[in-house]
C-alpha cells in the first residue's frame, strides 16, 4: 500500500500530462463526432418536396411524378407551426362533409377511388397528406403520436372556409394507420363526429404478429438513429413486397372458414408500408394504380427528406397497437354510427384477430356495422367499388 501511495503522490512528468490531456481531448471529440454522426440533431421542421425538390425541376420532370400536387380539385397548402400541410377540399358546399385519413407510407391519393365517387354523389370531401408524407412537411422534433395527428386534423379543419366542427360536424373515414387515428379522434371529440368508418384500421394489431427482432430494432432505441434510417430506407426500396408476398400467398391458399387466415411467419414493421402499397398476394402488382402507388413510395424516399424519420417515429409512437382504452370508448357512440370494413385476405389487420379483440370492445355487431370485403390490406384502391357499396349501405345512400 505504501508503494502505491508513493506512486500516486509522485508528480506526473510534463510529457505524461500532455499525453493524458491529448487522449482525453481526442476521446471527447470522437464521442461527440460519433454522436453527431449516428444520432443527428433533429430539425424543428423538415420541408416537403414542394419547397425542396420541385423548384429545381422542369415541368416535364414534374409531369413524370406518380403523385401530382393537383391530384384532386381544391388543393391548398396550410401553413402551421409544425410545417405546411397539403390539403384538398371539393364537392358541393352543402353536402355531407367527409374527412379522409390515409395510411402510414402513402399519400391521400390512395383513397381517390372512394373520395371522388362520394363527391360525385353530393358529398363535400376533404383529404390531406399526413405529416412527412406526400406534399406535407415533416415535424422533426416531436413524436408522431395521437396528439400530433389529432392536432393536424384540427389544423386542417380550421383551414376551410366552411364549418367542419360543432355537433355532428363531419364524418370521418380512416384507412390503416388513418383508421387508428380516426378512432382516437372520434373518441376525443365524440360529438363532432357524426359517423366513423374504419377501413382495415390499425390500433389493435397484436404485438406478437410482429417479430421480436423487428420490435427490438424499432422501439428499443439501441440502434443509432442514422443507422436505423438507412436500414429502413433500404427495406422500403425492396422490390414488389418480396419479403411478404410468398408467405401471404401460402396463407391465403391454406385458409378456410374453419382455419383463420394466418401469416406463415411474423411480419416486420416495414411490411406495414409494403402492404399498403401493393397486394402482397400479387407479384408483381396487378393494376396500374397499384404500380403507381408503389412508385409513389419510392418517389417519396427520393424526394421527401423527412419521410423516413416520420415513418420511424410513427412506428414508435402512433396508434398502431395497444389502443384498447380508446376503442373501448367507441362502444359509447350511438348505435349504427360506427362502421368497420376488413379485407378478407388481409394478413396485417387480420379479420379473425379483430373479431376477437375489437368487436367486443366496441359493442358487438348490434352496435357496429361490421363487414368483410374482398381484397387484402389495400382493398380501398384494389376493391374500391366493394368498399363503396358497404359505405352506401351504411349511410343509407342509393
Amino acid at each position: 500500500m505504501e508503494a502505491i501511495s508513493k506512486c500516486l503522490e509522485a508528480p506526473l512528468e510534463p510529457q505524461s500530462t500532455a499525453i493524458i490531456a491529448t487522449t482525453v481531448a481526442a476521446t471527447l471529440a470522437l464521442a461527440s463526432l460519433t454522436r453527431y454522426a449516428l444520432w443527428p440533431r433533429k430539425r424543428a421542421v423538415i420541408p416537403g418536396p414542394l419547397t425542396t425538390s420541385f423548384p429545381k425541376l422542369s415541368k416535364a420532370e414534374i409531369a413524370k411524378f406518380p403523385y401530382d400536387p393537383d391530384t384532386f380539385p381544391g388543393a391548398r397548402d396550410v401553413v402551421t407551426p409544425y410545417g405546411n400541410i397539403h390539403v384538398y377540399e371539393f364537392g358541393p358546399e352543402d353536402g355531407r362533409k367527409v374527412l379522409f385519413i390515409h395510411g402510414i407510407s402513402t399519400s391521400c391519393m390512395t383513397l381517390k377511388d372512394i373520395a371522388i365517387p362520394l363527391a360525385e354523389k353530393g358529398c363535400r370531401v376533404m383529404l390531406f397528406d399526413l405529416f412527412g408524407r406526400g406534399f406535407s412537411d415533416a415535424p422533426g422534433d416531436v413524436p408522431y403520436d395521437t396528439r400530433l395527428f389529432v392536432t393536424q386534423i384540427l389544423l386542417v379543419l380550421a383551414s376551410s372556409s366552411l364549418s367542419w366542427t360543432g355537433d355532428n360536424g363531419l364524418n370521418v373515414i380512416g384507412y390503416s394507420l388513418g383508421g387508428g387515428i380516426a378512432a382516437n379522434f372520434a373518441v376525443t371529440f365524440p360529438d363532432m363526429v357524426e359517423t366513423l368508418i374504419l377501413l382495415a384500421p390499425a390500433g389493435l394489431i397484436r404485438p406478437e404478429n410482429f417479430g421480436g427482432a423487428s420490435r427490438l430494432i424499432f422501439t428499443s432505441g439501441i440502434i443509432p438513429e442514422r443507422l436505423l434510417a438507412w436500414i429502413t430506407k433500404l427495406r422500403l426500396r425492396q422490390p414488389i413486397a418480396s419479403s411478404v408476398s410468398k408467405k401471404v400467398r401460402k396463407s391465403i391458399s391454406d385458409a378456410t372458414s374453419q382455419a383463420p387466415l394466418k401469416s406463415e411467419r411474423k411480419e416486420d414493421y416495414v411490411d406495414v408500408a409494403v402492404q399498403e402499397a401493393v397486394d402482397p398476394a400479387d407479384e408483381p402488382p396487378q393494376t396500374p394504380f397499384e404500380r403507381q402507388v408503389l412508385t409513389c413510395v419510392h418517389w417519396t424516399l427520393d424526394f421527401h427528406e423527412g419521410f423516413v424519420q416520420a415513418f420511424m417515429s410513427t412506428i414508435r409512437f402512433a396508434p398502431l397497437m395497444g389502443q384498447h382504452d380508446y376503442w373501448r370508448q367507441l362502444a359509447k357512440r350511438k348505435p349504427g354510427t360506427t362502421a368497420v370494413l376488413l379485407g378478407k385476405d388481409d394478413t396485417l389487420i387480420q379479420r379473425h384477430d379483430y373479431a376477437e379483440d375489437a368487436l367486443p370492445l366496441i359493442g358487438g355487431e348490434e352496435n357496429v356495422y361490421w363487414r368483410i370485403v374482398p381484397g387484402s390490406h389495400n382493398f380501398p384502391f384494389t376493391n374500391g367499388p366493394d368498399a363503396l357499396e358497404r359505405i352506401y349501405e351504411f349511410w343509407g345512400m342509393e
